[in-house]
């Protein structure tokens, strides 16, 4: 491929580590690129919760339409970020092999406070899902809203004197904060797609969707899309406060899912299992036994309150 790459990112450290991430893999295929930075919704406007900016489409829709508008050829997104319905003719031409999908707790002055059940913490994040489910397990603490690239909230984390927040791990390992994350949270349901890299191509580019095609991880494409599949049938959004994680063992798929409302009282909760050959009904099937069994409410409490 003769033409030189334009390739989208937001300006954040995070995002421009991933896009120098697929520039990298697309120079060793012999690809030539440069970066071209946008700005979104969601980085000019650091203070407002991302649920009153609607959730969805506040870090893409930039992207999307710098595309759009040929002013770039393709376009890395965090894949969480990215909405399950999309009318735009724009693919998913890539999904690079995930990073940890886990969440992680920041806690500068320690975790002992977690062991303490009458302990009253507080915990910052902006996220529905992490909130809901925090409280879930630990109702007696406080939630507290937090916006910002990962570094400035980690400074307003010190600053506040708040005990914890959390964090996606792969963005914190990605820019070399492996000793800011005090504890992996196993027992959170990530969001799907979390950790995993997704990059946006033109349906007619023939040209960049041969040059990323060599980028793609088929089973990372595969859990991925198990979760998405799982998101879109619950007609959640990515500001909902439901989870999603598949993983391969082996020869099978496994995938976990989890609905809850907002204040983490009510729960619903699955873990389907498939052979690898199998499993693409796994994200539809776990979105109909959670709704059969009440989730729907939920669900609908979240619609209603956005």
């Amino acid at each position: 491929m003769s033409k030189r790459l334009g390739i989208g990112t937001r300006e954040s450290e995070l995002a421009t580590w991933q896009a120098e991430h697929v520039q990298e893999k697309l120079q060793k295929n012999g690809i030539d690129s440069e970066l071209k930075f946008i700005s979104s919704q969601g980085d000019k406007d650091t203070e407002t919760p991302l649920t009153e900016m609607g959730g969805v489409g506040v870090f893409t829709k930039a992207l999307d339409e710098a595309l759009m508008d040929d002013q770039i050829d393709i376009a890395v997104h965090s894949y969480k970020d990215l909405p399950t319905k999309y009318p735009l003719p724009l693919k998913v031409a890539a999904v690079l092999e995930r990073g940890d999908p886990r969440d992680a707790l920041f806690a500068p002055r320690g975790i002992d406070f977690l062991d303490d059940p009458d302990y009253e913490a507080t915990i910052a994040t902006g996220s529905n899902r992490r909130q809901s489910q925090w409280l879930s397990r630990f109702p007696k603490h406080q939630m507290t809203g937090l916006r910002g690239n990962v570094n400035t909230r980690i400074e307003k984390v010190r600053d506040a004197g708040w005990d914890g927040a959390i964090f996606a791990a792969a963005g914190l390992q990605r820019m070399g904060l492996d000793d800011h994350i005090h504890k992996i949270l196993d027992w959170m349901v990530p969001a799907p797609a979390q950790g995993a890299i997704a990059v946006h191509a033109r349906e007619e580019d023939e040209a960049a969707l041969e040059a990323l095609a060599p980028l793609n991880d088929p089973d990372t494409e595969l859990c991925t899309r198990l979760e998405r599949d799982f998101l879109y049938d619950m007609e959640a959004g990515c500001s909902a406060p439901v989870g999603a994680w598949g993983w391969i063992d082996g020869k099978d798929v496994h995938l976990r899912a989890v609905a809850l409302s907002l204040d983490g009282r009510q729960r619903y909760e699955t873990t389907l299992d498939a052979p690898k050959d199998q499993a693409k009904e796994l994200g539809h099937n776990a979105a109909r036994r959670l709704l059969d069994e009440g989730a729907a409410e939920v669900v609908a409490e979240h619609r209603n309150k956005n």
